[in-house]
């Protein structure tokens, strides 16, 4: 009887036949090298976490939950993150509220509506532009539409630099990924599942609902919950538009708060970091690790999303 060789060692052997008795140095080296700055970079956001942890861990020690329930205050005993909290979850609301239904149905109108021209390759390679452009561009955006031309509509109070002004602001930031992720997402459903759908009769808004987004569903999710993670750390775009760094009065109601002045956990960090207070240096750490508990809280719900998707499909 033939011996049956295993794929794996025939593959190997083959390999070793191509190449010779010579050995594969410069390979070898090259993942060396990628070996070492994944190690290097491991180590410097290790060192970066560990050092925040430090300065911060602190602060809940002797406050507790204290720190995250006490508003804006000049005195560092009494200082806290509530108002950026809640000025950051806000402002997720009119991110997720704009950027992901309109990036979604752009997403979806350029891979399975619209033609292969000239201005449909022209809106992608923009589109794809876009989403490299630094974020102070778009504060810079925001603060020339929504606070001067459009200040008598976002805030009429407090000349446009208000809430309204910032969500719209980054949820414009964000569009370009949304629709590129989103847009990946459909490109990697197989023409097999839209073949079958057709097949059967089905039309075309019938093989995207029923078939297309549920299966693209689980990298849509994740590309859409990283972009909000982008959203909720920047701080640029917050200060072009009008973030305070002040202090904020609690009066105003939760739809009232829309066209009045804000702050956000990324406005909160980057001003107690820069006053002199090195009591504040320990609550600009424990600000740090409130943001980092939020972002890694919006990763774990992407990961468990598509984990979830994907079991179904």
């Amino acid at each position: 009887m033939a011996t049956v060789v295993p794929t794996s060692s025939a593959t190997a052997a083959v390999e070793r036949a191509l190449r010779g008795r010579r050995g594969d140095w410069k390979g070898v080296a090259f993942q060396a090298a990628l070996l070492a700055t994944l190690v290097t970079a491991l180590l410097i956001l290790t060192v970066l976490i560990g050092d925040v942890i430090r300065t911060g861990l602190p602060v809940f020690r002797e406050r507790g939950v204290d720190f995250i329930r006490s508003d804006l205050s000049s005195f560092a005993v009494r200082a806290g993150v509530w108002q950026g909290i809640l000025g950051s979850a806000t402002l997720m609301i009119f991110v997720v509220a704009i950027a992901f239904p309109v990036g979604i149905g752009a997403a979806v109108y350029i891979e399975e509506y619209a033609r292969d021209t000239r201005l449909t390759r022209l809106i992608n390679a923009n589109i794809r532009n876009l989403a490299g452009v630094p974020s102070i561009v778009y504060g810079l955006l925001g603060l020339a539409i929504f606070v001067k031309a459009l200040g008598a509509v976002t805030g009429p109070d407090v000349e446009g630099r208000s809430l309204i002004s910032a969500g719209l602001t980054l949820a414009i930031m964000v569009l370009p990924i949304v629709i590129i992720t989103s847009a990946e997402a459909l490109r990697a459903v197989p023409q097999s599942i839209r073949e079958a759908g057709y097949g059967v009769g089905a039309t075309r808004w019938e093989v995207i609902r029923s078939h297309v987004l549920p299966y693209a569903a689980p990298g849509i999710l994740t590309g859409t919950v990283l972009s909000l993670a982008r959203a909720m750390g920047e701080t640029a775009p917050l200060i072009l538009v009008g973030a305070t760094t002040g202090f904020l009065g609690s009066n105003a109601g939760f739809f009232e708060s829309f066209s009045e002045r804000f702050t956000a956990l990324p406005i909160i960090i980057f001003r107690w970091a820069s006053l002199p207070d090195e009591r504040f240096r320990a609550l600009t750490a424990a600000a740090i690790m409130v943001l980092l508990a939020v972002l890694l809280l919006m990763n774990s719900v992407a990961i468990v999303l598509r984990n979830r998707y994907d079991r179904k499909w």
